[in-house]
């Protein structure tokens, strides 16, 4: 007994010891923190100074206020770059006096050659150039140089990336167009700058965090984390971190605008300032579409329409003005060969179809599904192998067409052929490929989810414009109901969607987007 209390009290002495060195070493920590942090606020302040400073001397040498996209990929081809020219051209055109920069990561090109690839793919043409500042990190942002924790590694490099084009160019204005929020705090913090942002997709969303809660494999959720419940409850807690650091970067924004009403409520969860985000449709340019004819209007219009078309669409299309019904319904889907795109939705739901309809003419030979995409890299290109393996393994492949990187005008002939456009994709932010369909005068069967069930599929002064679904089954159930319509409910159908695609022309977006930045450029400008 006595050598245990011997015991008990040199750990009591063992313990105080340890106590006391520790409350020791507090107090001086608490000093070094509040120094470290008064010393970085000063950096801090220091850098604003410097920075406000440059902004005042180059004002005073250019005499106006200028406004700045950061848009790393301004030279490539997308909705997103499209949207970039679009908001651009309207500013000009309002704004003579105000200068414009873009900051891009292009190399190996001149500002000349990226405005002639805009002129050339959008048919947009600025009425001044603005100035191109070239940024030599955007190898920062890209995905492949991080392999593991993707998002925070991206996020973190465009923080550096925004950093070499703040010190490279200091604007009043500065609007970022590709979805980098974190550089927001920078320009507006570091910078003094306002800011703006055009949201295309949320880095982060409340989707993603289900799909890895439920332990659903993805493309974005490897089916290794998927399995093991470990991995997903920390995957989980490291997509809420970001999440909350990713809705704090975006909250320095004085003016945020969306592209759809599906990435509205996300960005209003993450971002959490509802007066300041508001809604405005991306330019669609949808006019080569409009020139295609409706099918089943009257022989006359039918007749002028495929005259100016020169008789591109060769012999069934001319068999169509006729009044000859066709022999033949095509299931068209558009969309790069993607694994969110989700290309086996299709096939299988196609494969439902021919079981529902019955052989012989008119019957399941009649039909036929043609996808339509680009590959961009090996990866796409094994996909395509691989869903070519699964329409064997299904029996279907003499009646699955694949037309890869095909030209706008075979596009355009599909879509003219086509009588049911195809869309199975989850969750799309928006969904440019559904309405070029509509325009098209296709009959669009979309995904029930995102963009396209909240902004595009929608009824139109109480018309129906499309259909929609989310499983095999649906698919193949929405896919015979189309096909057995009566030909007048089909035109009132296409007349409808093509009559709705007006809320996505330039001039809607440019007035939406000029509504939307005026406050800000009125500060900046006066």
């Amino acid at each position: 007994m006595a050598g245990h209390g011997h015991h008990h009290h040199q750990f009591s002495l063992c313990f105080c010891d340890l106590m006391r060195l520790l409350w020791s070493l507090v107090v001086p920590c608490v000093y070094l923190s509040l120094a470290l942090s008064l010393l970085l606020l000063l950096v801090l302040l220091g850098l604003r100074m410097w920075l406000q400073g440059r902004r005042k001397s180059r004002r005073a040498q250019d005499g106006g206020p200028a406004v700045a996209f950061f848009h790393p990929y301004c030279n490539a081809g997308g909705g997103g770059e499209r949207v970039l020219w679009c908001c651009l051209r309207a500013l000009m055109n309002r704004y003579p006096n105000v200068s414009f920069v873009v900051y891009t990561g292009d190399q190996g090109v001149s500002g000349e050659q990226i405005l002639e690839g805009a002129r050339q793919r959008f048919n947009i043409t600025l009425p001044r150039p603005p100035t191109f500042v070239f940024l030599r990190h955007r190898g920062l942002v890209e995905a492949a140089c991080y392999p593991h924790f993707t998002l925070l590694g991206q996020s973190l490099g465009s923080m550096f990336l925004g950093w070499e084009a703040l010190t490279a160019f200091v604007p009043d204005l500065y609007v970022d167009s590709m979805g980098y929020a974190f550089t927001l705090p920078i320009f507006r913090y570091l910078g003094g700058c306002k800011v703006a942002s055009y949201v295309h997709y949320p880095t982060v969303s409340t989707d993603m965090l289900s799909v890895v809660r439920e332990r659903n494999p993805r493309f974005n959720n490897a089916d290794f984390i998927s399995r093991n419940p470990v991995l997903s409850a920390l995957k989980v807690v490291y997509y809420c971190c970001f999440a909350l650091l990713y809705g704090l970067a975006g909250s320095c924004s004085d003016v945020v605008m969306v592209n759809s009403t599906w990435t509205l409520g996300h960005i209003l969860a993450l971002w959490r300032s509802p007066s300041r985000t508001s809604v405005v449709y991306p330019p669609c340019d949808v006019r080569a579409f409009l020139e295609v004819p409706l099918e089943g209007e009257d022989e006359e219009e039918l007749e002028e329409g495929w005259e100016e078309l020169g008789g591109e669409l060769g012999s069934e299309e001319e068999g169509r003005a006729e009044g000859v019904d066709r022999k033949c319904h095509s299931i068209v889907s558009v969309g790069q060969f993607r694994p969110e795109k989700d290309h086996p939705l299709q096939i299988r739901a196609f494969r439902k179809l021919m079981d529902r309809k019955r052989e012989g003419p008119g019957g399941r030979e009649a039909l036929r599904l043609v996808l339509i995409g680009g590959c961009r890299n090996k990866e796409d290109e094994d996909r395509v192998l691989m869903l070519r393996g699964l329409c064997q393994e299904l029996g279907i492949s003499d009646c699955v067409d694949f037309k890869l990187n095909v030209s706008f005008e075979e596009l355009k002939r599909e879509l003219a052929n086509a009588s049911i456009g195809l869309h199975t994709m989850w969750n799309e932010h928006f969904g440019i490929g559904v309405v070029e369909c509509m325009a098209a005068g296709t009959i669009v069967l979309a995904h029930k989810s995102g963009g396209p069930k909240l902004d595009i599929v929608v009824p139109y002064e109480g018309r129906q414009t499309g259909f929609l679904a989310d499983s095999e089954d649906s698919y193949a159930a929405a896919m015979e109901t189309i096909l057995s319509l009566s030909p007048s409910a089909k035109l009132e159908i296409k007349r409808a969607a093509r009559e709705s695609v007006s809320r996505f022309s330039d001039q809607e977006f440019e007035a939406c987007f000029l509504a939307a930045t005026e406050p800000l450029l009125n500060q900046v400008v006066r």
